[in-house]
């Protein structure tokens, strides 16, 4: 990402992601980017937007600068529809009443299964990470957006342990699975907007962003991917976009 002045990777990143969130749906946000794409979408053009917190907060309306750093923060809850215990949230997600979920990862394979669980051997790993919380429920049972940094660690042919299922082993190996419903969606990084193929469920390249290659992409990748045929480019953001998102976040706490 090369000539979109003034705007950091983190804010390419909470913008991208807000662009794939429509106005009367239900999402169900992760702290950080997540929260905060969710929350622009709100401001700029979803105003019908419902956002979920895994704390159990129904239809949270964020202030700016005031980003809670945990979606169990009370202050999550200001100007909320209402607040449920956890179990009671994470409920809804089986009753189908949830569009979206929206999620970052550590890693991240070909077939878009998430893992937050550890890096290396199961018996002696490398690195331990935070682990599912409800991240399983979540890409089990709606249609995932991700967005994370883009790095060849991260995006890896298989992932060292499946935390959050997206197309399994690709094909229908999902469906016949027991997940007969949702998927991976969106992946969005600060180079380059992914889907998944219709069959092979692969993951795909949709659009580059400004100043990237084709390249780059594939040389920040641990796989191969697919590349859309026609291959768009996306839109730089605007500086209503970078405004709204500032005033959110004035501190620069996700966007640094």
């Amino acid at each position: 990402m090369t000539d979109v002045p003034h705007c950091t990777a983190a804010e390419m990143l909470a913008i991208l992601s807000a662009r794939q969130l429509a106005d009367g749906q239900v999402v169900f946000a992760g702290v950080g980017i997540p929260l905060l794409a969710a929350t622009l979408a709100q401001r700029l053009r979803c105003p019908g937007l419902t956002i979920l917190f895994e704390g159990g907060v129904i239809g949270a309306f964020v202030e700016p600068g005031k980003l809670p750093p945990s979606t169990n923060d009370q202050r999550c809850t200001k100007r909320a529809n209402m607040v449920l215990g956890s179990a009671d949230v994470l409920l809804l997600l089986q009753r189908g009443y949830v569009d979206v979920g929206f999620m970052g990862g550590a890693q991240i394979d070909q077939y878009g299964n998430l893992n937050s669980s550890f890096i290396g051997d199961p018996a002696a790993p490398r690195t331990r990470l935070p682990g599912t919380g409800g991240g399983n429920d979540i890409s089990s049972l709606t249609n995932m957006i991700v967005a994370m940094k883009h790095e060849r660690r991260r995006f890896v042919k298989a992932v060292d342990f499946i935390t959050s299922p997206g197309f399994i082993r690709g094909n229908r190996t999902r469906a016949e699975s027991g997940l007969p419903a949702g998927g991976m969606f969106r992946v969005i990084t600060e180079l380059a907007v992914f889907g998944f193929d219709d069959e092979s469920r692969r993951m795909k390249v949709l659009a580059l962003n400004p100043g990237v290659s084709r390249e780059q992409v594939q040389d920040n990748t641990g796989f191969e991917l697919i590349f859309d045929d026609p291959l768009s480019m996306t839109a730089p953001p605007t500086d209503h976009e970078l405004g709204t998102l500032r005033h959110l976040d004035p501190e620069r706490l996700f966007t640094a």
